[in-house]
C-alpha cells in the first residue's frame, strides 16, 4: 500500500463534528504521522433546519452534504456520527465504511441546574429533548414530566437551558465529552434506566470505495470489537427498516470473554407498548446476531408499530 501525503476530511461544520474530526486527526497523526490531513467544513441541512427532522429526510439531514462532498472528490474521509447514518438504506453508491473508532459511551445523561437526579425531578418538569426514542422511554418511566422539543448541538442545547426555555436536558454522555463539558452532568443514566439509539458512542469512518490507499491507511484506527457492535447494530436497524420517526433504542456489547449480544426494544411514541429482545450471537455473526434480533421484535409486533408512525 502506498500512504497518501494529504487526506482531506470533510465533517458537519458543529463544535461537536470538528471535536470527533480532531480525534481522527490525532489518532491517525500517531498512527501515520507522515500523513498530512485537512479540515473541510459544510452545513448540513439538519444543522439548518430546526424543525422536525422527518420534514427533511430524517436522519439522512445530517449527512448528504457530507456524502456529496466525498463523492464529487473535495474530500477522502468522512467522519460520520454512526447513530446518525441512515441504516434504512444502504450507504451511498460507490462509498464505504473504512473503520470504525473505539467506542465512546453510549449512556445518556440528566442536566438540572438544582443539581436533582431524574427520579427527583417534580411532576410537570419541563426536559428538552427532541429525540424520539428519549420522549418514548420518559413518557413509559417517568410520565408526570413533560418533553419540549430541543434541537441544536450541545453548545447550543445548553445556552437555551441557561435561558429557561426547559427546566432540565438529557443528552448524550459522548456529546458532552467531546466538547469537554463532563462537568455539567448531573446524572449519568444506565442504559437500561435510558436505552441509547442505535450507533450511540460510535465514530464512522466513511471513504470512496476505490479509494484503497486512503481506506488502507484508515482502517489501522479500527477497533475490532466497536466493529463487530456496530455491524449487529447496524443490520438490526436496516432489517426493522425503522425511520426517524419511530422510537427504536438498543446496544450490542462485546463481553470481556469475547461474548457478543445484542439488547433491543422498539416503542410507541407515547411509551405503552414496549417490544423487548436480547440475544447473544454465540456461534452467529454479527450481521446475523442484528437479522435474529429484529426478527424476534418483527414476531412481536415491531412492524405494525413502525408503519403507523407518521414519517
Amino acid at each position: 500500500m502506498s500512504v497518501p501525503e494529504l487526506i482531506r476530511i470533510v465533517s458537519r461544520d458543529s463544535p461537536m463534528a470538528l471535536a470527533q474530526v480532531e480525534r481522527v486527526r490525532a489518532e491517525l497523526a500517531v498512527l501515520h504521522p507522515q500523513v498530512r490531513t485537512e479540515v473541510v467544513p459544510v452545513k448540513t441541512t439538519g444543522d439548518k433546519w430546526m424543525g422536525d427532522l422527518s420534514a427533511v429526510e430524517g436522519k439522512g439531514a445530517f449527512t448528504k452534504e457530507v456524502d456529496a462532498a466525498l463523492l464529487a472528490g473535495e474530500a477522502d474521509l468522512a467522519v460520520h456520527c454512526m447513530k446518525d447514518v441512515p441504516a434504512d438504506r444502504p450507504l451511498p453508491a460507490g462509498t464505504t465504511f473504512a473503520a470504525f473508532l473505539k467506542r465512546d459511551d453510549i449512556r445518556d445523561a440528566l442536566i438540572h441546574p438544582g443539581g436533582l437526579t431524574l427520579d427527583e425531578l417534580p411532576a410537570g418538569t419541563r426536559v428538552g429533548t427532541s429525540s424520539v426514542r428519549r420522549v418514548a422511554q420518559l413518557a413509559s418511566t417517568h410520565p408526570e414530566l413533560e418533553c419540549v422539543p430541543f434541537r441544536g448541538n450541545v453548545n447550543r442545547r445548553l445556552e437555551k437551558l441557561a435561558a429557561g426555555e426547559a427546566d432540565a436536558l438529557l443528552v448524550a454522555m459522548s456529546g458532552l465529552e467531546r466538547i469537554d463539558r463532563l462537568d455539567v452532568a448531573t446524572e449519568v443514566l444506565s442504559a437500561e434506566a435510558m436505552m441509547p439509539p442505535i450507533g450511540a458512542g460510535i465514530l464512522a469512518l466513511q471513504c470512496r470505495e476505490g479509494d484503497t490507499d486512503v481506506i488502507d491507511t484508515i482502517s489501522g484506527l479500527g477497533h475490532p470489537e466497536t466493529h463487530r457492535e456496530a455491524t449487529a447494530e447496524r443490520m438490526f436497524l436496516h432489517v426493522l427498516q425503522g425511520h426517524c420517526n419511530s422510537p427504536i433504542a438498543g446496544y450490542a456489547q462485546v463481553d470481556r470473554s469475547g461474548e457478543l449480544s445484542l439488547r433491543a426494544c422498539v416503542f410507541t411514541p407515547d411509551g405503552k407498548t414496549r417490544l423487548n429482545a436480547h440475544e447473544w450471537a454465540g456461534r452467529l455473526d454479527p450481521a446475523t446476531l442484528g437479522t435474529s434480533v429484529a426478527v424476534a421484535l418483527l414476531r412481536q409486533g415491531a412492524r405494525e408499530i413502525i408503519d403507523g408512525i407518521p414519517h
